[in-house]
């Protein structure tokens, strides 16, 4: 078991975004976030408290979570000399990065020098199955997006507070990093043996009671050029019988991929719709999550009022205004 509370380190996130690992934990366990640790460039800002690896220990901090998601997941020589550090002064590591602390001979040296652990979330602990695509009993939602990091993490959470506070059933099925560090459990999906992709997430999603549902953690976006793989096998293992669309209004281009423009919710609906219906021919979109944090209210308010009027969908930002629409369509199939 990884111990609380944490000490999220950012490192030098190039920006906000970046950090959005350490931001998951800090918005949906607040109560783990101790403090953040941030090097000299780092361009995110958690909004709590800065502290020294000696301060963070005094505050009752015992793992320092690398709270940064960067492209290719790789820690980085800058990054090592803080996490020997914290080491040294008492500190378990915790991690998902795709670069594992216990492929890091120098970090694994120190770690039994001083008698840390040394945790990798990203790494499968089952023997998945291949997808069958045999239909399970029990309901399934997943996010999918216009784009990577566009909220579909916050979007799966909102909508599970929202169920439990009408008395639905319903759990969150983490599917990434994050959503493990945030819950204790699920499929670090992208680190799975791509013939077993699709069958990690039948076997997360099992059979269950008819009236349940089980929401999953979306990953990746069709369109990204890079991270397409992933979410076809959410589309597929999971067999959903909804699909949410997830936006974030104000990006000039696909995350990473300047040259690709991010796509229209009509493309979003018009793409993954047909592919979810390979596995769930019942499959239908319910409604429209959109990511407003750059927005103002009053901005925001017209923006999703015009979602909703071109989509005919209830269209919320979910960490923003709550997911109670969302919650309102599911109980509506």
């Amino acid at each position: 078991m990884i111990e609380t509370p944490y000490l999220l380190f950012l490192g030098d996130a190039p920006d906000q975004l970046a950090a959005k690992v350490a931001q998951g934990i800090k918005d949906w366990r607040p109560e783990n976030a101790v403090g953040q640790y941030r090097m000299e460039g780092c361009k995110a800002d958690l909004g709590i408290a800065d502290m020294t690896l000696t301060e963070a220990r005094e505050a009752g901090a015992k793992t320092l979570v690398i709270g940064v998601a960067n492209r290719g997941g790789v820690i980085s020589q800058e990054w090592k000399k803080v996490l020997v550090m914290a080491l040294e002064e008492g500190f378990d590591l915790a991690s998902g990065l795709h670069n594992l602390l216990r492929d890091e001979p120098d970090l694994v040296a120190v770690a039994e020098a001083t008698g840390r652990s040394l945790h990798d979330v990203r790494v499968p602990e089952v023997d998945y199955p291949i997808a069958n695509g045999v239909k399970r009993s029990g309901k399934r939602v997943l996010a999918v997006g216009t784009d990577c990091s566009v909220g579909k993490m916050y979007t799966a959470l909102a909508l599970d507070n929202a169920m439990r506070e009408r008395g639905m059933k319903s759990t969150f099925r983490a599917t990434g990093q994050t959503g493990i560090l945030i819950t204790g459990d699920g499929v670090p999906l992208d680190a799975v043996v791509a013939d077993f992709m699709a069958g990690s997430v039948e076997w997360l999603t099992p059979d269950n009671d008819d009236d349940h549902w089980d929401i999953i953690e979306g990953q990746g976006s069709v369109f990204h050029v890079s991270y397409s793989g992933v979410t076809m096998a959410l589309i597929h293992g999971g067999q959903p019988d909804a699909l949410i669309l997830s936006h974030e209004p104000t990006r000039a281009h696909m995350r990473g991929l300047p040259d690709y423009e991010v796509p229209t919710l009509e493309a979003l609906r018009d793409t993954a719709l047909p592919l979810a219906r390979v596995a769930n021919p019942a499959c239908q979109v319910v409604g429209i999550s959109v990511n407003t944090q750059h927005m103002s209210e009053d901005e925001a308010a017209a923006y999703l009022a015009g979602v909703e009027a071109r989509m005919g969908l209830p269209a919320v930002d979910p960490f923003r205004h709550g997911a109670a629409r969302l919650a309102d369509a599911l109980a509506a199939i």
